[in-house]
């Protein structure tokens, strides 16, 4: 499995957008698969947010993660967001979800993201739960009781503290 951006197939954007309206569309008053593909084209970025990430294997897409701003507005505070994170009914059970997360935080690592949040209606915190994200709340938003958890990516250096 590699991994790849959006920006560098987005021949592919249909495809996600059609995955993402399926699982997620309903939610959405006035969503469409063409509402969601003109969202898509804001995500064919390299090194800026946001961006997605796409686990590959050679033509075959196996899964998707995004890295995002702000994806709760009753957090205007949280600026950085794993979002989107999807993989097809086929490909579960492979560890697909769990390692382009993990490649979603590491370029949130590089552009100097210090905290990653996310929602997601797994009340158990699931698969980020067993990569280490941690529960800040649980809310209902939209309708649907939701966790919301972070995980902290940069430590900060406390005032007065000298780096060798």
């Amino acid at each position: 499995m590699d991994f790849t951006l959006l920006a560098d197939r987005p021949a592919a954007i249909p495809l996600i957008a059609r995955w993402y309206f399926d699982e997620w569309g309903e939610r959405s008053r006035g969503s469409t698969v063409a509402t969601i593909c003109a969202n898509l084209e804001t995500y064919l970025n390299r090194m800026a947010i946001p961006l997605l990430v796409l686990a590959v294997d050679h033509d075959d897409i196996l899964g998707v993660a995004s890295l995002k701003y702000r994806e709760m507005d009753i957090y205007p505070d949280r600026e950085h967001w794993l979002g989107g994170v999807y993989v097809p009914t086929l490909h579960r059970g492979r560890r697909v979800g769990s390692r382009v997360v993990e490649n979603v935080v590491a370029r949130a690592r590089r552009l100097n993201v210090s905290t990653l949040h996310l929602q997601t209606e797994r009340l158990d915190g699931g698969m980020y739960g067993r990569l280490g994200w941690k529960e800040s709340a649980r809310v209902t938003y939209r309708g649907r009781e939701v966790l919301v958890m972070e995980q902290t990516l940069l430590q900060s250096i406390p005032d007065g503290a000298h780096t060798q």
